[in-house]
């Protein structure tokens, strides 16, 4: 606690307002621009939702540093350099504001906002919220993870064949190139694949049992930061591309209940050895 004030009650707060004023504005957007490529879509939500997050942060922790998605220069190599330029900071908020703006412009359910907490570069407090559905994911370091205030803990599935993975297609050619091939290896091997257009909220799904595993490429920080302790404190397990350990540089990000793990990460590497 800092000030009368734990990080976990300023995240909650900032989601859940960020959250309520993004819903009000679903369907009314009046100014589009392309982010990164002509999938890549910010609008001017994306930036009020941001100010008001940081504004209520700073109020409550001045002293922190905050790296959040529309601060940042769109493309992979200024995301980067944010984040080797901050996350060295003692107490680093990595904030996106509406992920899933694609699927919020043309009003489809399915966005959320996603807030963590780094200390000294581990993610110690993450924060998802569905307006929609007024679904608020919550994980604190060493604490659990909840849903609706429920402890959430992964699913049982311990085979691909039983699974329901989630991807997302990612903007960069490349990346979209990698995934597709990963796409044509996995869809065989599991029992169905879902893309719902929001790699935070795809985590949580994870986190809650709802997925049995989760993996995209070209991701950023704000991305995947609270999903990846949503998922550790459910018991599952989150890793790139390649099974090496999560940290907040980590782009192209594999995620599961940890009993698929194995089996997941070696078909993606498959995949990825035929590119």
């Amino acid at each position: 606690m800092i000030g009368g004030k734990s990080f976990t009650a300023v995240a909650i707060n900032c989601a859940a307002k960020a959250g309520e004023w993004i819903k009000t504005k679903l369907g009314k957007h009046t100014s589009l621009s392309l982010k990164y490529s002509a999938q890549d879509l910010v609008t001017e939500v994306d930036k009020g939702a941001e100010k008001m997050i940081r504004n209520l942060i700073m109020i409550q922790f001045p002293h922190h540093s905050i790296l959040g998605e529309e601060g940042v220069e769109p493309g992979p190599e200024a995301s980067t350099q944010a984040l080797q330029d901050m996350q060295d900071e003692e107490y680093l908020w990595i904030v996106d504001p509406v992920d899933g703006t694609t699927n919020f412009v043309h009003g489809f359910p399915f966005f959320s906002v996603s807030i963590a907490l780094a200390h000294k570069g581990e993610v110690i407090v993450g924060v998802v919220y569905d307006p929609m559905r007024d679904e608020l994911f919550v994980a604190e370091k060493g604490k659990g993870a909840y849903v609706h205030g429920q402890r959430m803990s992964v699913s049982e599935e311990g085979t691909l064949h039983e699974g329901l993975i989630a991807t997302g297609f990612p903007a960069s050619p490349e990346n979209a190139r990698l995934n597709m091939q990963s796409l044509q290896a996995i869809a065989p091997q599991v029992r169905n694949i879902r893309s719902g257009g929001s790699a935070a909220l795809h985590m949580a799904y994870v986190a809650a049992g709802r997925l049995s595993g989760f993996w995209e490429y070209g991701l950023n920080a704000w991305d995947i930061a609270a999903g990846s302790l949503l998922i550790k404190e459910s018991g599952g397990i989150v890793t790139d591309i390649a099974g090496e350990p999560y940290h907040l540089g980590v782009r192209h990000v594999a995620a599961s209940n940890g009993k698929l793990h194995d089996s997941f990460i070696s078909e993606l590497k498959k995949s990825a050895a035929h590119s």
